[in-house]
């Protein structure tokens, strides 16, 4: 079982840049999947990236590519979302979820979910 933390959010005007951390606990860290995920009011969470156990293969939604990096330091069970050039559209709660098996892109697959990070851009 891991426990998920995520911190970093507030608020910036468009343009700007944010790094969203995720702590987590656990001795099997490195063993596991990380996946961004984000939910705007009134709207589903979706998906925004992936991380696998390694770190070396990432996945991003369309409209993050090129703007956001994820990566992940498992001697410090640690993975964080570098988010640049953000947007009003960005405007979103941020959650880090962790499974065992192969990366998802459907929230419901992953079973662990840290509480949630609010991403707030201005115009």
């Amino acid at each position: 079982q891991v426990q998920l933390v995520e911190s970093g959010g507030g608020l910036v005007q468009a343009g700007g840049s944010l790094s969203l951390s995720c702590a987590a606990s656990g001795r099997t860290f490195s063993s596991y999947n990380l996946g961004w995920f984000r939910q705007a009011p009134g709207k589903e969470r979706e998906f925004v990236a992936a991380i696998s156990p390694s770190g070396r293969i990432t996945t991003y939604t369309d409209s993050v590519k090129g703007r956001f990096t994820s990566s992940r330091d498992n001697a410090r069970n640690m993975v964080y979302l570098q988010m640049n050039s953000l947007k009003p559209e960005d405007t979103a709660v941020y959650y880090c979820a962790a499974r065992v098996v192969a990366s998802s892109r459907r929230p419901d697959d992953y079973p662990y979910w840290g509480q949630g990070t609010q991403v707030t851009v201005s115009s």
